[in-house]
Parts: C-alpha cells; sequence; structure tokens
C-alpha cells in the first residue's frame, strides 16, 4: 500500500477530505519521528505495536562484490514489534 492509498482509505474511513487525512498521516509520520530521534525513543500503540530505536554495535562485514573485509560503524535503527490485535488480525 502507498501513500497515497492510504490517504485515500483514511479520507473514506473518517469521512474527511483527503487533503485533511494527508495532513493527519504527515503530523502521525512527524511525531514518531521526532519522538524516536531523543534518546529513549520509543512510541506505543496499544493493540497496533512499538515502534523503538535501539543502536546496532560495529560489526566486521565483507563487500559481496569484491570480498574485501569492511568494518560496518554502530548506528541506529527502528524496530517495530507487532502488538497482539495486528499479530492475530495477520
Amino acid at each position: 500500500m502507498t501513500k497515497a492509498e492510504l490517504v485515500e482509505l483514511m479520507a473514506k474511513d473518517a469521512g474527511l477530505s483527503k487533503a485533511a487525512a494527508a495532513a493527519a498521516l504527515d503530523a502521525f509520520v512527524g511525531g514518531v519521528t521526532s519522538a524516536l530521534k531523543k534518546k529513549d525513543g520509543k512510541v506505543t500503540l496499544v493493540g497496533f505495536g512499538t515502534f523503538q530505536k535501539v543502536r546496532r554495535k560495529a560489526r566486521k562485514g565483507r563487500n559481496p562484490q569484491t570480498g574485501e573485509k569492511i568494518t560496518i560503524k554502530a548506528h541506529n535503527v527502528v524496530k517495530f514489534v507487532p502488538g497482539k490485535k495486528l499479530k492475530d488480525a495477520v
């Protein structure tokens, strides 16, 4: 599903205009992004799931084209854990 399809579905289900639904979706994405930027970033939506910032450690890897060994730097990633209602629905 694309963002445009999601906006259309939100507008239809909530009885909103597409512009209002797009603004609501943008506000949601912006809110989740800003919450995850914080030190202990975490967003929990009961029944849907949890978005959490996790720190990946530095590790050694290999370039698949050349076979050369490389070091992959430590960095933050976003992890999503689905909630019970979402698990049961899927």
